[in-house]
């Protein structure tokens, strides 16, 4: 094997176009013989070993084996990284073609999973954590995509941890699992039905926050390829009108923008920026002090309300109309009197004045003041509320006397949302951090948005909706939840679903809205359950594991079970457990869980009934309410 081997090398070599720094490049090599390129072919012709080896005669005819060449070329001889030698040794191939070699399983968007730990923000970049980011192709999904079953069902009110009896669309939810297949289950009982999705995802800051450190050549492609199996899913559950606000700063803000116009064609795309660290992150070139928020919602549609404003915002105006346009005649419907008692306060409003009919800007009749909208000239103008809504802003109208007569000005406490967001309640250090370590003292989730910021941005979309239902599935610390609760101080009666995959959940996303039903005494309550478990058990295995003699007795204690792929022989892999003993720790990791079969991470509702997941009838009964209650 060797003499051919170096004769192939030399062959291969004198051919410029494989050679890159010197070095044979073997994706290139592998693409040529894949194309059967005609100038390769001839070099390897040339060569009565090589032609002997990869070349059949049919009947006077030489036939090329493409396939035996490029597994000869992928031996590990061609590669530096033991790791891949390693992998492709032992059989990871779909039709004789090794995966790592196959541009459908890398490039295939659809179907390629990133499984975090969640670090995203300023004090998170302290942390070195590792994350697995797992590559699938269409082939090999069939039930990744079912709904799941949930289990550890528990109901949560402001005083009690309680059982479920039920559980349904009207609840409040947190989920824990991974969040791609929490989207896909809750299809069945939400498709279509959501009001509003926010999320604050992961923003791929590079360092050691790197959320995505398995594949740096390609970060930015597997962010955006995480980003767009969810975004794809999440657009689903949306009502016809529904909304989705994505928070991002400046490291991936350009990329996704691009993306949200392709997943949402059909949908407008508004960047809010909002300053929530006036002090600054100090860059090489520049102090960050905002970040963003893309509003996305059916194009067309007056999806955004009007913002409440601050009381230095507020500013008396007439009420009375000026300018073009601005005349009785140009509404008449406009015109009518305001009434006035004789202490100055407006208690009610008259009908439309019949168009014959022309007072004086102030008449007064029994006791009371009738006021019209006529300027200081005597000109007939209009009022810049209709009859009929101007009962609505009774409470900001102002009666200002002059003599005789009186002057109406609006106290408008309300206007129309700007592109730039910025004020002391937006800090997050202040309503973020410090607001969760109040509520949650041993809390360790490091840098949560501030809940005005996430309570202004849900508040601009479903302030008028008291039933909306607000999804988050990058739950991290439940600012959505804590902000969705504060909005329903209005009277409303708004629902949450918050999805996270991190044991923190329990600790601090539960710990945290528990506190806020306590601490305001909201009668209400919110249902906590999992998706269960199968080999996302085997995966927290894995990764707690210390010794490469854990991992080895991990391995052959699935190895006989459905655990692995159907693409895996294990007699190969324990052939070579001394070679994969080589593999450093990281490396032996990362080799387990790429071979666990991901359509089995977690139980299937299709297989609830099967003996072997020991699912207990009570959780039987709640799924099959839930997945029933669409």
């Amino acid at each position: 094997m060797h003499n051919l081997l170096d004769n192939l090398i030399e062959v291969l070599k004198s051919d410029e176009r494989l050679v890159i720094d010197g070095k044979l490049a073997k994706n290139k090599i592998v693409e040529f013989a894949l194309a059967m390129d005609e100038t390769l072919l001839s070099k390897l012709l040339g060569s009565a070993p090589i032609k002997k080896q990869f070349f059949v005669d049919i009947d006077g005819v030489l036939v090329f084996d493409k396939v035996a060449f490029q597994n000869f070329v992928s031996n590990k001889e061609f590669l530096p990284d033991s790791y891949t030698a390693f992998k492709n040794k032992i059989g990871l191939t779909v039709n004789n073609e090794f995966l790592s070699e196959s541009n459908e399983v890398v490039l295939s968007w659809p179907y390629k999973d990133c499984i975090l730990e969640g670090g995203q923000t300023k004090e998170d970049q302290k942390r070195k954590e590792i994350f697995w980011n797992t590559t699938l192709a269409s082939e090999e999904i069939d039930r990744l995509m079912e709904p799941k079953v949930l289990t550890n069902f528990k109901r949560y009110n402001k005083s009690e941890e309680c059982e479920v009896g039920k559980i349904g669309t009207s609840e409040n939810l947190i989920i824990k699992g991974n969040n791609l297949l929490t989207l896909a289950s809750l299809q069945v009982a939400y498709q279509g039905k959501i009001d509003l999705i926010y999320i604050d995802p992961p923003y791929n800051k590079g360092g050691n926050a790197d959320s995505f450190q398995y594949n740096n050549t390609f970060k930015t492609s597997t962010w955006l390829t995480f980003m767009k199996n969810r975004l794809d899913e999440a657009k689903k559950l949306l009502r016809p009108d529904g909304a989705i606000i994505v928070a991002i700063d400046e490291s991936e803000g350009l990329n996704l923008g691009v993306l949200i116009n392709e997943v949402f064609s059909g949908y407008e795309s508004h960047c809010i920026t909002i300053v929530h660290n006036p002090g600054g992150k100090q860059g090489t070139n520049f102090s960050y002090t905002n970040e963003f928020a893309f509003f996305i919602f059916p194009a067309g549609m007056k999806i955004i309300g009007n913002r409440k404003l601050d009381d230095d915002e507020i500013k008396l105006e007439h009420l009375r109309n000026w300018g073009g346009e601005s005349e009785r005649s140009d509404a008449k419907n406009c015109f009518y009197p305001i009434i006035i008692n004789h202490k100055g306060d407006i208690v009610d409003f008259g009908d439309i004045a019949d168009d014959n009919f022309h007072p004086n800007q102030t008449e007064k009749l029994d006791g009371k003041y009738y006021v019209y909208p006529i300027d200081n000239h005597g000109v007939e103008r209009k009022w810049r509320y209709a009859r009929q809504s101007i009962d609505e802003i009774k409470h900001l109208l102002v009666a200002e006397k002059n003599g005789e007569s009186f002057q109406i000005k609006f106290r408008k406490d309300y206007g129309q949302y700007k592109t730039v967001w910025t004020g002391r309640k937006y800090d997050a250090s202040t309503h973020g951090t410090k607001l969760v370590k109040k509520l949650v003292p041993d809390c360790k989730f490091s840098f949560p948005k501030s809940l005005w910021n996430v309570y202004d941005c849900i508040s601009a979309v479903v302030a008028k909706n008291h039933n909306a239902i607000v999804l988050d599935y990058h739950a991290g610390s439940g600012t959505t939840a804590h902000a969705v609760l504060e909005l329903n101080k209005d009277g409303g009666n708004r629902k949450f679903i918050l999805c996270e995959q991190m044991d923190y959940i329990q600790d601090v996303t539960v710990e945290r809205v528990r506190a806020v039903l306590r601490e305001n005494k909201i009668d209400n309550s919110f249902i906590y359950c999992e998706l269960a478990e199968h080999n996302q058990k085997i995966i927290k295995q894995i990764e707690s594991s210390k010794t490469s003699k854990d991992l080895i007795a991990i391995w052959h204690a699935i190895e006989k079970m459905d655990f692995i792929s159907y693409k895996i022989n294990p007699e190969t892999i324990n052939e070579n457990i001394n070679e994969f003993e080589t593999l450093s720790l990281e490396e032996q990791k990362q080799f387990l869980i790429e071979i666990l079969d991901k359509n089995l991470l977690y139980v299937n509702y299709s297989e609830i009934d099967d003996e072997d997941y020991h699912i207990s009838e009570q959780d039987k009964k709640l799924n099959k309410i839930f997945y029933s209650d669409a």
